[in-house]
């Protein structure tokens, strides 16, 4: 009778404790919800991969990630109260993958079961204990629902981050007013001298060129107003891409107002724009527009562009009621429209820091966007959580909760929930995927082993712009030491829990377009130290229309804080790791000035330099041999075999990020499942070049469009059109194994795994050394 008691009374403290944990993860305490709300308990932690538990609540909706103590607590509670034993949930190995695509949850596994694995293909419960992701990814803040205590604490950091941000704010203007004094100076002096102070830009004559033929279309618009028979354009000037028998009449013109609009713009060219809202799998609600030609694409109804759900590669329903994916007679619209030949392969464009995908539509029919979409292709744009319009279904702007999370979050959930819909829109299978920036990282941290490589599977190549995975030397500047240096607690004190610095998106609504777009650049110029040398300047202050956006303080913190990027100097390393490839690398050179000198280098082993091939008779002089080490090279690759073919364009110029380093990690075969199919480094580029400047089609364009198409499936290109300039370009899938090595990729110049020895041996016994110490 007693044990009957003890279970009862144990089962009734269960339910107690559970009830706690859940009302503590929960929207709304139980005293706060009403007859509207429903129930907002936490019900469940979902692990969407094992560091990203998001909280389902009963009414079915979502919040975002909590730490992971508090959502193996919940999950724990849950099963004892249903009689469950914790360990019987699924491990962290098994949560990426499910029936259906979907994810499936559990209690998070032991310390114990997370030894660490170094094997490239190693299991993903078995390469990520959580001493090894923190130093990359610190734990986020919890924020419980709504409270007295919470609310002021809210307050607190609202006022105090409202001065301190904007005194910050004012401190970089200074610098950059400052700074540009001795340039007013020479453009003053070069007027009195009567010379054009643009005299000496790179593309002065083009930049003329351009400027005169705008004026004169934005004459012809005036005339075509007046006199509706007429066409906008002279017949010579007629924006027509021949040999297709596709014409793109603009249906907007005239002066440029300098608006926030990305149809607009498309209009201009000729195209059109329609925008979708997709829900992540912790219930953000993000932008995804789609460039298309309207003379052959019928826009889908409001209804259907609003969010599916949460589920990302799942089968759901229409807001409308339509089946969804995997039924394309009923759904894909764009199967639909385009007869089997005649399909438009999708492609899916991220932007950077700070930006939206309006980026890539600043450049009128230069635009990376349009001149994609002008050449054949399904062109998206994606947009990350918050961007100009903060959207979540539960949670409103003023909620800290809203605002925790940093780039693993727009990483492993917005770029899956954005890839999902278009392949759910468009009915093909993969996608090509092209990222600047900040875009790079958070498709180069969502693909790699150790967080969700799944997703590689629906990317046909990853074309990375001006990549960013390891710092450049502008990190070192006072103002980013300063944030380096303060604790995450002073941090949050100068820039909230919020938003960062909302002060600025303030002023895009009350300040003039051409006003704030030239404070703008000037602001964000000094900051990262670039230029529009090579931009063409009339076209630069709508630019910055589409920038800067909402981001998270806590965003920001990971890309400047003590503990983050700015520490690491690496995205998916630690410094120590980074201090062991760098002496790897020295190593390397030193083996590379034996080998160019003609010495022998004493890890090297003889040969008879004087032997005779009895074969072919040819004489087999000097003749090197160097041990294979690649398998150890690849000891701690970020990637396995799910990652996709990539392909890289470096900005030779550009301090921000250090892209030759990434490019050396490929070199020397240190990422040995990764193909890289093409790589090129465009000396005079700095960050923003390679989507803005006047020769970014040349120098960026035309090279993206082929390696989307020369990687594109090969049941794909059968049923697509083929994009313009691509009717030479052969299937990487067809083509030998001798052909299908990187496109414009410099090899070594002396086998890279010349010091076997010390890499074997010593360089290991350095680095868990390092490992031990950091754990």
């Amino acid at each position: 009778m007693s044990a009957i008691r003890q279970k009862a009374n144990d089962k009734a403290q269960s339910a107690k404790d559970f009830a706690s944990q859940a009302e503590h993860l929960g929207q709304y305490t139980a005293s706060q919800e009403t007859e509207e709300t429903g129930s907002t308990q936490a019900v469940e932690a979902r692990f969407i991969t094992p560091q990203d538990p998001v909280i389902q609540t009963a009414n079915d909706g979502r919040l975002p990630t909590v730490p992971i103590p508090e959502a193996v607590k919940l999950n724990s509670l849950k099963d004892q109260l249903e009689g469950k034993d914790s360990a019987e949930g699924q491990d962290a190995g098994d949560i990426t993958t499910g029936e259906n695509g979907r994810t499936r949850h559990g209690a998070r596994p032991s310390q114990e079961s997370s030894t660490r694995e170094t094997d490239p293909s190693a299991l993903l419960r078995d390469a990520v204990p959580p001493s090894r992701t923190n130093p990359l990814f610190p734990p986020l803040p919890l924020y419980g629902p709504p409270s007295l205590l919470r609310n002021l604490q809210s307050l607190s950091f609202r006022i105090s981050s409202f001065f301190l941000s904007l005194l910050f704010l004012y401190i970089i203007v200074l610098g950059a007013a400052f700074t540009s004094i001795p340039k007013a100076c020479r453009w003053f002096w070069m007027r009195l001298t009567f010379r054009d102070p643009a005299s000496n830009r790179p593309f002065y004559q083009e930049e003329r060129r351009r400027s005169e033929r705008r004026k004169e279309e934005n004459k012809n618009w005036k005339r075509h107003h007046k006199s509706p028979s007429r066409s906008p354009f002279p017949d010579d000037k007629e924006d027509t891409f021949s040999g297709r028998g596709e014409e793109f009449v603009p249906s907007e013109g005239g002066a440029d107002p300098l608006i926030c609009d990305i149809q607009y713009y498309a209009r201009r060219v000729g195209l059109d724009c329609e925008e979708f809202a997709v829900q992540t799998e912790d219930g953000f609600v993000i932008s995804l527009q789609h460039i298309y030609n309207p003379r052959d694409y019928k826009p889908v109804p409001a209804c259907d562009r609003e969010p599916h759900g949460p589920e990302v590669f799942s089968t759901p329903m229409n807001p409308s009621g339509t089946p969804g994916p995997h039924l394309p007679e009923f759904h894909f619209p764009n199967a639909q429209q385009y007869p089997d030949g005649q399909k438009k392969y999708p492609v899916l464009l991220m932007h950077g820091l700070l930006q939206s995908g309006g980026a890539f539509c600043a450049n009128d029919d230069d635009s990376l966007a349009f001149y994609l979409a002008k050449s054949g292709y399904d062109v998206w744009l994606g947009n990350n959580r918050c961007g100009f319009n903060p959207r979540h279904t539960l949670l409103e702007p003023k909620d800290p909760r809203m605002w925790a999370w940093n780039i693993r979050q727009m990483g492993v959930l917005d770029l899956p929930a954005l890839i999902s819909r278009v392949l759910s829109e468009t009915g093909f299978s993969q996608l090509g995927l092209v990222a600047h920036s900040q875009g790079t990282t958070q498709a180069m941290v969502a693909l790699a082993k150790e967080q969700r490589p799944d997703i590689g599977s629906k990317i046909s190549v990853f074309c990375a712009l001006a990549p960013a995975a390891y710092a450049g030397p502008l990190i070192g500047k006072a103002y980013f030491t300063f944030m380096r240096i303060i604790s995450p607690g002073i941090f949050r004190a100068i820039f909230g829990i919020h938003s960062f610095i909302p002060f600025m998106l303030d002023m895009h609504k009350l300040l003039p377009a051409g006003l704030y777009a030239y404070l703008g650049y000037r602001v964000f110029s000094f900051l990262f130290s670039w230029t529009d040398a090579r931009w063409d300047r009339g076209l630069r202050d709508r630019m910055f229309q589409f920038s800067p956006v909402y981001v998270s303080a806590e965003s920001m913190r990971w890309w400047l804080g003590r503990d983050c990027f700015a520490k690491q100097k690496c995205i998916l390393a630690t410094r120590e790791e980074g201090k062991v490839e760098d002496e790897e690398d020295k190593e390397e050179e030193e083996m590379e000035k034996f080998y160019n000198e003609g010495a022998r280098h004493p890890t090297e082993q003889p040969v008879n330099r004087d032997r005779t091939n009895k074969n072919t008779g040819s004489s087999i002089t000097h003749q090197r041999t160097w041990p294979d080490n690649g398998k150890d090279r690849g000891r701690f690759a970020w990637y396995d075999e799910r990652a996709p073919p990539m392909a890289f364009w470096v900005a030779g110029s550009d301090d921000l990020v250090d892209g030759r380093r990434l490019l050396r990690r490929f070199h020397r075969k240190r990422e040995p499942c990764v193909q890289v199919v093409h790589e090129k480094v465009i000396e005079d580029y700095e960050h923003l070049d390679v989507i803005w400047a006047i020769d970014s089609i040349e120098q960026v364009g035309r090279e993206v469009k082929e390696v989307i198409w020369k990687t594109t499936p090969v049941d794909d290109r059968e049923i697509c059109r083929v994009p313009m300039g691509c009717e030479e370009v052969e299937s990487l899938s067809t083509k030998g194994a001798e052909d299908a090595q990187v496109t414009h990729l410099e090899e070594p110049r002396f086998p890279p795994a010349a010091h076997i020895e010390l890499s074997n041996t010593k360089c290991n016994e350095k680095m868990n050394r390092r490992r031990d110490r950091s754990n």
